[in-house]
C-alpha cells in the first residue's frame, strides 16, 4: 500500500478526516449508513485502496462504542442467519481487490456509493409505505426469508470488504425484516463489530493495514468518541427524514467526485 502517515497530510486533510471519523461515530450510535459520507471523504483525501484499510479500524472503534451502547437489544438469531452469506462476500471482495488497481477501486467505489445512495432511498420509501417501527423482526425463518438473507448477506460482505460500505445494504434488509428501532441498532451494532474484526486479517494480507496506518488511526479513532456520544444524545431527537435526505446528497456528490476524478 502507499504509506500514508500523519506528515503527509495537511492541516485541511487531517481536519477532513477527523470529521469523517467523528461522523462515523455518530452514525454507529444514530443514523445506520451515514458512515457512506466518511467513506467519500477518506477515498477523496487518501489513495483510494488505502482508505479501505485506515477506515477499517476507525470504524471497529464506532462498533465496540455501538455494541456498548445497544447490546442488550441484538437479535442474533438474524446474526446467525446472515455470517455465512456475508463471509462469502467478504472473501469475494478480498478477491477482487488483489486484481484490482487503485484507479478501479477509486471508480468501484464511486458506483458503490451510488448505488448505495440509490438503496437508501428505495429503503426509506418502502418504510414509509410499510410504517416506521411496524412490528418486531419477521419472517427471518421462511424460505424466502432465508433467501433474503442470504442475497443481502453476499452483497453486504462484498461492499463492505472493497469499500466498507455494507450499511445500507444491511439497513435495508433489516428494515425488511421489521426491526424496531433498537432492535435495528442493537443488531447491526454486533453484526458490523463481528464483520470489520473477521475483515482485518484479510486487509492486513492485502498490505492495507500496516504500522504507518495504525498510528494514523490513533489519532482519528478520538474523534469517533464524542461523535457516538452526540449520536446517542441525538438519537430520540433527530429529524431522521431530513438527515437521511442530507446523507444521500453528500453521498452522491462523493460517488461522482471520486468518479470524476
Amino acid at each position: 500500500m502507499d504509506t500514508i502517515t500523519l506528515g503527509h497530510l495537511t492541516g485541511w486533510q487531517f481536519a477532513a478526516l477527523a470529521f469523517a471519523a467523528l461522523l462515523v461515530g455518530f452514525s454507529k450510535t444514530a443514523v445506520s449508513g451515514a458512515n457512506t459520507v466518511s467513506l467519500a471523504i477518506f477515498a477523496a483525501v487518501l489513495p483510494a485502496r488505502a482508505s479501505t484499510g485506515i477506515l477499517l479500524p476507525v470504524l471497529i472503534a464506532g462498533d465496540v462504542l455501538a455494541v456498548l451502547t445497544y447490546r442488550r437489544h441484538a437479535h442474533w438469531p438474524t446474526l446467525w442467519r446472515l455470517f455465512p452469506a456475508v463471509g462469502v462476500g467478504v472473501v469475494v471482495g478480498t478477491l477482487f481487490l488483489v486484481r484490482a488497481d487503485d484507479a478501479v477501486v477509486r471508480t468501484s467505489i464511486g458506483v458503490i456509493l451510488l448505488f448505495m445512495a440509490g438503496v437508501t432511498v428505495w429503503r426509506r420509501r418502502q418504510a414509509d409505505a410499510a410504517g416506521a417501527d411496524a412490528g418486531q423482526p419477521d419472517g427471518v425463518a421462511s424460505r424466502a426469508g432465508r433467501a433474503r438473507a442470504r442475497s443481502y448477506g453476499v452483497l453486504g460482505g462484498f461492499t463492505t470488504m472493497v469499500a466498507n460500505a455494507g450499511g445500507p445494504v444491511m439497513s435495508m434488509y433489516l428494515l425488511s425484516a421489521g426491526f424496531r428501532k433498537l432492535g435495528f441498532l442493537g443488531t447491526s451494532a454486533f453484526f458490523f463489530l463481528i464483520v470489520n474484526v473477521s475483515k482485518l486479517p484479510f486487509s492486513a494480507g492485502l498490505g492495507l493495514i500496516d504500522g504507518h496506518s495504525l498510528l494514523l488511526d490513533a489519532a482519528l479513532v478520538v474523534f469517533v468518541v464524542p461523535g457516538a456520544f452526540l449520536g446517542k444524545w441525538a438519537v430520540d431527537r433527530i429529524n431522521q427524514r431530513l438527515f437521511e435526505r442530507l446523507v444521500i446528497a453528500a453521498t452522491v456528490v462523493g460517488g461522482l467526485q471520486l468518479l470524476l476524478a
